[in-house]
């Protein structure tokens, strides 16, 4: 995970300033978000997409209700977009539509058209309602991948999961950007 560039408009640098200071979300109660969440991890197994929309719905309304915010539509498509260049190749997992306030999760892999795993496809369905929450609940109207934004949507992750927190750990760039350095991040 890297961090978006620096906004060099005023405006725009004091919302992605203030996303990034921003590093926790108040929760909401986690025993009805786990178990539609353990629904969802069984549903994934029946490899049937309308089934896995459908929870994945669940999840996303029950969210937006513990969150107060109104639930962002939800589709739920088969295999990855992969683009391939000269030079690499990356697969989209899902995305978050600022004007519509949609969310798509891809739940194949994109080369293999295997289903994804459950805590990949998890951490991603959290990553965008992440976004969803930045737009409609907490004035960040460009939502951009901050340290702050990457840690709440951590901190989502590993509440719905009952998982412990880690705490990631940040290499700088010279462009004032930053990295995950997963190695330290997961010895802690």
């Amino acid at each position: 995970m890297h961090t978006d560039s620096i906004p060099k408009i005023k405006i725009d640098n004091a919302e992605y300033q203030r996303s990034d200071e921003l590093r926790t979300l108040t929760l909401p109660p986690g025993t009805e978000l786990r178990e539609i969440a353990a629904n969802l991890k069984a549903v994934m197994k029946t490899d049937d997409r309308k089934q896995v929309q459908a929870a994945s719905a669940s999840l996303i309304t029950a969210m937006a209700k513990a969150f107060m915010v109104a639930p962002p539509p939800l589709k739920v498509l088969n295999a990855r977009p992969l683009k391939v260049t000269e030079n690499y190749a990356t697969e989209t997992f899902g995305d978050y539509d600022f004007e519509s306030t949609a969310i798509r999760l891809w739940m194949r892999t994109a080369v293999q058209k295997k289903t994804t795993s459950y805590g990949t496809y998890l951490s991603t369905l959290c990553h965008e309602f992440c976004h969803h929450l930045d737009v409609v609940a907490l004035e960040l109207p460009h939502t951009y991948h901050t340290r702050g934004f990457y840690e709440r949507a951590a901190i989502l992750y590993h509440h719905v999961q009952d998982t412990p927190v880690r705490t990631i750990v940040w290499t700088p760039h010279r462009n004032g950007t930053f990295s995950v350095d997963w190695a330290r991040t997961m010895r802690r």
